[in-house]
């Protein structure tokens, strides 16, 4: 009989400790070994027999633009004790590398993977197991070499976490600079994955797809983010090969990821779906449904963004 060490309430967090791997080795038999040693020295002398989920466990990805990742700590810590998503791809964490919070993320019991600035930008990826294959950057970038992507794999998932520049205004420098950005992006994976690979690319998009995605399509037409160049050079990136979690589940309008601060945007549900989950088609078969999570734009001194989750069965 194995055990997994845990404290009596956190038992149903880390029971799951072994979704991600249980579900790479569906995809992949033998993608590697689970550790009980993942939670020495982080949790209590409290034991249970550890028993393997039956069929139809699920593994929850999120991904979650938390608009400065010093500010945001405490919140990010409690959503992930009321719903712990086995991997979570943070977007704008706005800190740089050498103050990255690893032991409040320790705390929780996650491995992490980070590529930061000062005041803008960052990403990071946590998850219940440790990431392998890190790529910080794309590989040809270009400039300025601003901190937006970071690539990880998991057994055989490989997840790409993407913070898209906003653009500023339609015509500008800052939009012709987003434009070659998410050109790089194609390009990148062109060159260095394969449609019939099990991949997930989520993130900040700044873009929303379709006008279903924006609170008042015919009031913004034309300007940043819903603008027909932005949508088709994504629409470019979807073509590659890739589904849309949450319009797989989700087919009906106004649900949003993003809101101003301004204007009682939020309560007025007057938002933009621009953060998205998308991934190849062989994902797709496991994915059991996508959501949006608007509980921590409630919470005090929120993100101007809210989580979007996807599901998967393994």
């Amino acid at each position: 009989m194995r055990f997994v060490y845990v404290q009596a309430r956190d038992y149903l967090h880390y029971a799951r400790f072994s979704v991600v791997a249980q579900f790479c080795q569906v995809l992949q038999p033998n993608a590697f070994n689970i550790k009980r040693e993942f939670f020495k020295g982080r949790i209590s002398r409290f034991c249970v027999p550890y028993k393997k989920p039956a069929e139809g466990v699920l593994m929850i990805l999120a991904s979650w633009n938390v608009n400065s990742l010093t500010v945001r700590m405490p919140q990010l810590a409690q959503w992930v004790k009321e719903l712990r998503p086995n991997i979570l791809c943070l977007q704008e964490t706005k800190i740089i590398d050498e103050k990255f919070p690893r032991t409040d993320l320790d705390a929780l019991g996650y491995r992490y993977e980070y590529y930061g600035e000062k005041t803008y930008n960052g990403v990071a990826i946590l998850s219940d197991e440790p990431l392998e294959a890190v790529q910080k950057g794309f590989l040809e970038e270009e400039e300025p070499k601003a901190r937006r992507f970071i690539e990880a794999r998991l057994g055989p998932l490989h997840i790409l976490n993407c913070y898209i520049p906003n653009g500023q205004r339609v015509g500008s420098e800052k939009y012709e600079y987003k434009l070659k950005w998410l050109a790089s992006l194609r390009k990148h994976l062109d060159q260095q994955h394969k449609p019939d690979s099990k991949l997930v690319i989520c993130g900040d998009f700044n873009i929303a797809p379709e006008d279903r995605d924006v609170y008042k399509p015919e009031e913004v037409r034309g300007t940043i983010m819903v603008s027909d160049e932005e949508r088709s050079t994504l629409e470019h990136i979807r073509q590659w090969g890739l589904k849309d979690a949450f319009r797989m589940h989700n087919h009906e309008g106004g649900q949003f990821t993003w809101w101003d601060y301004r204007m009682g945007a939020f309560r007025r549900n007057m938002g933009f779906r621009i953060d998205h989950i998308w991934m190849t088609e062989c994902l797709a078969a496991n994915c059991t449904r996508s959501w949006i999570d608007k509980a921590p734009r409630k919470y005090d001194r929120p993100s101007d963004h809210t989580p979007i989750l996807a599901e998967f069965e393994i």
